[in-house]
């Protein structure tokens, strides 16, 4: 929607500078990633722009930070790691969250604000006095799986590691299915149960299918900073369970590989590709209740 004609003069300064204002902030925020993306075919083993690509000379671009990736055991363990860690970390994270909010958004629950706050808590703490935590709290537990439960030592490292993340995780499913919640009728579960439908019918067949935007936006959140997240895996996890982030933060710390700069271009990819999906569940959101027209 444009500026109206009647609007003063104070209003159009107001109506554009905003927006000068929103693109100097975009451009702050885009300009590291635009950055790291062409540097990432550099020819040469820099991270700089070297004359050739500067030049725009085909010669100073080459896709082998890229073949390194896809070939290099150590990047190939760290990625099939992160693939088996996040996508679990996510279904725990989906799983209670969804609860959670659900249970939050009934009007006869106590204290809902104090609740609301310690389950968030995650992603207000600052990170690092969470990983700290979580090192004492799931090496206590690590050790009793091992001695009393007779667990694999690599398994369990698995196990911390994806009970951290979940953690994490869970935070953003519950503000996501929450805002959901917002507009939802609870009237049609209270139609559903007088039809004879059971609480888990009704959540299957009324309530689902309504938050279900919520929840994959939440569960997409969940997923990227599981994906993404370094720290926390430094204290809980082991070598066995090196991530891709770690081993990027090892190439920068050791090895000064570009082959980062390759991974950062997919992950960015990966990520915009991810939030897009995010966008467009949430205006189906909308839509579906209501909000927005078809």
């Amino acid at each position: 929607m444009g500026i109206p004609p009647y609007a003063t003069f104070g209003q159009r300064v107001w109506y554009y500078g905003f927006r000068v204002i929103c693109g100097l902030i975009f451009a702050f925020l885009i300009t590291p990633i635009l950055v790291v993306i062409p540097l990432s075919f550099n020819a040469e083993d820099f991270f700089t722009f070297t004359p050739e690509m500067l030049s725009f000379d085909p010669e100073g671009y080459s896709l082998k930070h890229y073949q390194d990736f896809f070939s290099n055991n150590e990047w190939q363990r760290s990625l099939k790691n992160s693939l088996i860690i996040a996508p679990i970390a996510t279904f725990m994270s989906v799983c209670l969250g969804t609860l959670a909010a659900i249970g939050l958004s009934q009007s006869h629950v106590p204290f809902k604000g104090a609740i609301m706050a310690i389950l968030i808590s995650p992603m207000i703490v600052p990170l690092i006095i969470s990983a700290t935590g979580m090192f004492f709290f799931y090496s206590t537990l690590g050790n009793w799986m091992e001695s009393t439960l007779g667990l694999d030592k690599t398994l369990v490292g698995y196990i911390k590691v994806i009970l951290a993340h979940a953690v994490l995780g869970i935070p953003f499913v519950i503000i996501t299915v929450t805002a959901t919640l917002v507009g939802f009728d609870h009237s049609l579960t209270r139609a559903a149960a007088n039809m004879g439908a059971n609480p888990v019918t009704t959540f299957f067949r009324v309530q689902m299918p309504l938050i279900l935007p919520g929840v994959i936006s939440g569960a997409l959140f969940a997923f990227i900073t599981s994906f993404d997240e370094v720290v926390v895996v430094l204290f809980v996890g082991s070598a066995g369970q090196k991530t891709l982030p770690w081993q990027m933060f090892i190439g920068l710390r050791e090895q000064i590989s570009p082959t980062i700069l390759a991974v950062a271009t997919i992950l960015v990819v990966v990520s915009v590709a991810l939030l897009t999906v995010v966008e467009l569940l949430r205006r189906r959101s909308e839509r579906l209740r209501g909000m927005s027209p078809g």
